[in-house]
């Protein structure tokens, strides 16, 4: 989209001076605004046109069935879909009766301005209608930070060179109708008319609406209060139905008036209070907001948002579209976990109703880490959440004959949604990339209490997984067969690669965790057998290596499959999973997102650098990118092995993948772990940085194309700034005590006393690696 001429590049903005019909769908993605409770998509204040209407809250969704050709033992039952809850942007405006409807009539000029430093979305547009009036309007609308339930609109209205006379309705709309699915199994299910009516309500400025959903049970109540400014004899009424309620403002104006309308809207939900209860919490929330008022919540909003550029912004110079998508990046990523708050964040945040609103694996792995380093007490919310889905976990393994806890693929609530059993039923290693999220968080915050009360069960109940999931063979070995890896074009395959390290890791943590803890452990019912056990499987297990080749297996057996012919693949015939079967696609080597490469970072300990720089040749060639989890991992680890221009290369299709639409799927929602990937590219890939255990290591390069590369991370109450150059990294203590890292490998202790400048050694070149043809990132050398 930024390629586009409407669309500007500025370091903290993203600007839309034209408005293009064709390109809403996307754009009402990318403008959409969030904070990990309720989200807005960027549809325009009128409603109409839109690609897809779309006000969502965290954890709000609706039941059904999912249906199979044949029954199968452990199937999950029913699936779960986020659904559009009531509509609170939506300002209508006529003109001497004349709808403003951009469709209609001349559109002088149109601009929109996504603010990343306010959180502000900002509108201003001329138009005149098809009598010949002109208006001017300008809008601005947040989700707020600050008070999570609360969400704003600021409207106003001026005529431009005549008297007019102006009707503005302010609604809450509850059951809008969608579009209709198109072939695309990633797009959500369109529900239509999932909320009940309980209570609608307009009194003065007030209005509010209750539904409850058909078949999940769930309660939500949206209210709204207005304040209104303008001439004398500016008339206000209000009415409610079943699913609407609306505010309608009457004036005339004068060239040189204009009417303002401020507009608070609050959402509760709940699937246990009642109807009363969950009133009074909507109408205290508003009740709060009115308090404060649209300016004091813009002004909370911007010092909420220097508080985290202050930990979290990244500095990119030499290519000025990465440094607006970076920060573009974290915004979202923020947005997305900001107050979720014991809910899951979902593959699209609250941007969109694409994979139906589904958290998967990708949470912990991809956008945990950046939240980790810039905002743990959103990573400590979202594993609290993962807690409290252990129920639902501890049965799902009972009913695959197994202890512990698995843990769904996909989900809203907790229970597996998936009704592709390749994925649902066997991709576990979901648990590990939970564990993994645990280790992280308590060893970047030292929050012992966080690992007692939460992080100890979440690594018991997955260790326990393992343990039984897995076994050992005559010679000792242990083995994980069955199973699907990250790389969803190898399926129920045994020991794979990936799997059984973050196993062992997860092993490893939980018997060291429960030694930590043992009045926990034993509350548990862990004792120690069960965590010697646990020593023995991660000690014992076999990870699959091809001699012959000297590269690691992607699972056991991957390396003797036929290559994927792709040759005779066309371009068009991409992402292969749409235009072949999974049958044929199972039984090659082709992989559709990084999985052994992943396995090179996460578990990088593992490997030496000679198989990192093998095995990334090896897999390099079979990866097609079919995934956007995929292109970060492969920034990270060419940049690691030598690569530094490919890897530069991986790092913008990563951070393009929503700006520039790459999987024309934008607009379902923005592609929230590829976003943080943005981040994972630059900082672990050209910053090198690495956090196992107790060790802090950067191991910083620049591509060429870039000049300086800076970031901070918050690590253990203390604040480092690392600064990367061409030829030296400085690292900055700019808050706690000392902090021992490491610089490419070398020791350091960085204190409050001065900046520690250190040269960066020459990198050892090598061969460039190829890729599949049609499948090549775009280079930008």
């Amino acid at each position: 989209m930024i390629t586009h001429t409407s669309y500007g590049v500025e370091p903290w903005v993203l600007r839309e001076s034209e408005l293009h019909l064709g390109l809403l769908p996307q754009s009402e993605s990318v403008f959409a605004l969030a904070n990990g409770h309720i989200g807005w998509r960027g549809n325009l204040d009128e409603g109409e046109p839109h690609g897809l209407p779309g006000s969502y809250l965290g954890g709000v969704y609706e039941t059904h069935p999912l249906p199979y050709a044949e029954a199968g033992y452990g199937y999950p039952e029913s699936g779960q879909t986020v659904i559009n809850v009531t509509n609170g942007k939506i300002v209508r405006l006529l003109v001497d009766d004349e709808p403003f409807d951009l469709r209609y009539g001349r559109l002088r000029s149109h601009e929109r301005v996504l603010d990343l430093r306010t959180g502000l979305l900002t509108r201003t547009c001329e138009w005149t209608s098809p009598a010949g009036s002109t208006v001017r309007v300008r809008s601005t609308r947040l989700v707020s930070f600050t008070q999570r339930a609360i969400a704003a609109v600021a409207y106003e209205v001026e005529p431009v060179d005549s008297r007019i006379r102006v009707v503005v309705q302010s609604e809450l709309v509850a059951n809008e109708q969608l579009p209709g699915r198109d072939g695309d199994p990633r797009a959500a299910i369109a529900l239509q008319a999932p909320l009940e009516p309980e209570e609608h309500f307009a009194e003065g400025g007030r209005l509010r609406l209750v539904h409850r959903t058909r078949r999940s049970g769930l309660r939500v109540a949206a209210a709204a209060d207005h304040t209104v400014t303008g001439p004398e004899r500016t008339s206000v009424s209000s009415e409610s139905s079943d699913d609407l309620a609306r505010l309608t403002v009457t004036s005339v104006l004068e060239p040189g008036s204009a009417l303002r309308l401020e507009k608070l809207v609050s959402y509760g939900w709940s699937g246990n209070r009642s109807l009363p209860a969950l009133r009074d919490q909507a109408d205290a929330a508003l009740a709060a907001a009115r308090h404060s008022g649209w300016r004091e919540l813009a002004d909370e909003q911007r010092a909420y948002l220097d508080d985290f550029w202050a930990r979290a912004d990244v500095e990119v110079d030499g290519d000025e579209e990465i440094q607006q998508a970076v920060r573009f990046a974290l915004f979202h990523v923020l947005q997305a976990g900001a107050r979720a708050e014991q809910r899951a964040i979902p593959a699209k945040g609250l941007t969109g109703s694409g994979y139906d609103g589904h958290a998967f694996w990708d949470t912990e792995t991809f956008v945990l880490p950046l939240l980790t380093y810039t905002s743990p007490g959103a990573v400590a919310e979202a594993l609290r959440w993962r807690q409290s889905t252990l129920p639902a976990a501890r049965e799902r393994a009972v009913q695959l004959g197994l202890r512990g806890a698995a843990f769904p693929w996909r989900t809203i609530a907790g229970s597996e949604g998936s009704a592709y059993w390749p994925a649902g039923t066997a991709a576990f290693h979901v648990n590990a990339d939970i564990a993994d999220a645990v280790v992280r968080y308590t060893a970047a915050t030292g929050d012992t209490r966080f690992e007692r009360d939460t992080g100890v069960e979440l690594l018991t109940e997955t260790a326990r997984l393992w343990r039984s999931l897995g076994h050992h063979d005559p010679q000792g070995r242990f083995h994980i067969d069955g199973v699907t890896g990250p790389d969803e074009y190898s399926a129920v395959a045994d020991d794979n690669t990936y799997t059984n390290l973050m196993a062992r890791a997860n092993l490893l943590a939980a018997a060291d965790a429960v030694e930590r803890h043992p009045r926990r452990a034993a509350e548990l019912g862990v004792d120690e057998e069960e965590s010697a056990a646990w020593r023995d499987a991660a000690d014992a297990m076999h990870i699959p290596y091809n001699h012959e080749l000297g590269v690691h297996e992607q699972h056991a057996g991957f390396t003797r499959y036929q290559r994927w012919d792709f040759t005779s693949t066309r371009p068009d015939q991409y992402p292969l999973m749409l235009h072949f079967p999974y049958f044929d696609i199972y039984r090659k080597q082709v992989v559709k997102q990084a999985d052994l490469v992943l396995a090179l970072y996460k578990c990088s300990p593992f490997f030496d650098e000679e198989h990192k720089a093998r095995n990334f040749a090896y897999y390099e060639p079979l990866t097609v990118r079919d995934s956007s989890l995929s292109a970060c991992c492969q920034a990270v680890i060419a940049a690691e092995t030598g690569h530094p221009g490919l890897a530069y290369d991986y790092l913008v299709e990563a951070a393009l993948m929503d700006l520039e639409d790459l999987e024309h799927n934008t607009r379902d929602g923005l592609h929230i772990a590829s976003l943080a990937g943005t981040w994972t590219a630059l900082v672990a890939g050209f910053g090198g940085l690495r956090h196992h255990g107790d060790t802090l290591e950067f191991a910083p390069r620049l591509p060429e194309r870039l000049s300086r590369l800076a970031f901070s991370l918050e690590v253990l109450g203390r604040r480092l700034r690392v600064e990367i150059g061409q030829d030296a990294a400085t690292y900055t203590l700019a808050a706690g005590e000392p902090l021992e890292i490491r610089h490419h490998r070398e020791p350091l202790t960085v204190d409050a006393d001065k900046p520690h400048s250190l040269p960066i050694p020459e990198q050892r070149p090598r061969p460039a690696p190829d890729q599949p043809p049609h499948r090549r990132p775009n280079s930008r050398g």
